[in-house]
């Protein structure tokens, strides 16, 4: 089901559905819970060692690491705690659905963003079922990233992923001085829409690919600077339509108006494809599952994480195999 869009549009990846229709009630309930349990994903008490300068000495291996397999992948663990856990569980399936054991991984979540309990400076849309918009501090946030990363190398971690669309505005911050690989979720979204060999749909101009994004400054312009990179043309929202429509849209799922949320979400899909996108990276961790599997628009659309979960996957069964070359090759 969370495949969706990529499932529809790549045949060729062939990733089976996850679980089955109460997706948006499961989404309610964990929404209704605020985010305040980690539901079994692990909160890192590891404090980050510093050296007299008072910088973070994040990268260095502790002797006896929590799992010790060489392709183990780290998850730091986003805003939405309901996404992360989407993501391990298609992990879990999409690594094993042939038999095999499922990757290794270790997790780190903290509520403490979602909550808005990091000091505010900025403006940012609500994420922790607040309809009023939030204020937070972005270099506090980058902290709280950096300790969940350093947690994660600490633990053994071959890998670290960040299966979280406003996180990756800090990718580059939170990723800088990593001892090992770090996904980049914007350049697996482009590898794969590079294999795909699209046909622009207007004549004579470049694929285009639409992004939709309540946050423009950052998470929508990270996934325009990774396919700019692979040759397309990025096609953002603009700003009539965030502040209109977009912004509404997550406002209504946050008093649970769902349907009125789907309603939304549908004009500003067609806003984006009327200016002839060939599909629409759907980057806000509000919008998975929110139209239904029948939805038509949904042939049109991505979404990121399941570009993410593929690569992911692919490293720790190239690494456990020693092939890493042709991971790098993906």
């Amino acid at each position: 089901m969370f495949d969706r869009g990529m499932t529809v549009s790549f045949h060729s990846l062939n990733c089976p559905p996850i679980v089955g229709s109460n997706v948006n009630m499961n989404k309610t309930y964990y929404r209704a819970r605020r985010f305040n349990q980690s539901i079994a994903l692990q909160r890192s008490s590891v404090p980050v060692q510093s050296d007299e300068a008072g910088k973070s000495n994040e990268s260095k291996k502790i002797s006896n690491p929590l799992l010790t397999q060489s392709n183990t992948v780290g998850i730091i663990g986003g805003v939405s705690v309901f996404s992360t856990l989407v993501f391990l569980e298609k992990l879990v399936w999409w690594s094993s659905r042939h038999g095999e054991e499922c990757i290794p991984f270790v997790v780190c979540s903290d509520p403490a963003i979602s909550r808005g309990e990091l000091p505010f400076c900025g403006s940012f849309p609500s994420v922790n079922g607040k309809a009023a918009r939030i204020r937070l501090n972005p270099g506090m946030i980058v902290e709280n990233l950096r300790q969940k990363r350093a947690f994660l190398e600490q633990s053994g971690a071959g890998c670290i992923v960040m299966p979280c669309h406003t996180s990756h505005g800090w990718l580059s911050e939170v990723s800088k001085g990593c001892s090992v690989p770090f996904l980049n979720t914007g350049d697996c979204v482009a590898k794969e829409l590079v294999k795909a060999k699209l046909k622009p749909i207007e004549a004579g101009s470049n694929v285009r690919i639409g992004v939709l994004a309540s946050d423009a400054a950052s998470v929508a312009s990270f996934y325009q600077e990774n396919l700019q990179n692979q040759g397309f043309e990025v096609v953002l929202s603009d700003r009539a339509t965030v502040e209109h429509i977009v912004i509404p849209a997550i406002e209504a799922i946050n008093r649970k108006d769902m349907e009125g949320a789907r309603n939304l979400l549908r004009i500003a899909i067609q806003v984006l494809l009327v200016r002839a996108v060939n599909y629409v990276i759907l980057a806000s961790d509000e919008f998975q599952g929110l139209l239904p599997t029948d939805d038509p628009l949904l042939k049109r659309c991505i979404d990121p994480m399941d570009a993410l979960a593929r690569f992911t996957i692919k490293w720790a069964q190239s690494t456990e195999k020693g092939t890493e070359a042709d991971f790098k090759r993906a």
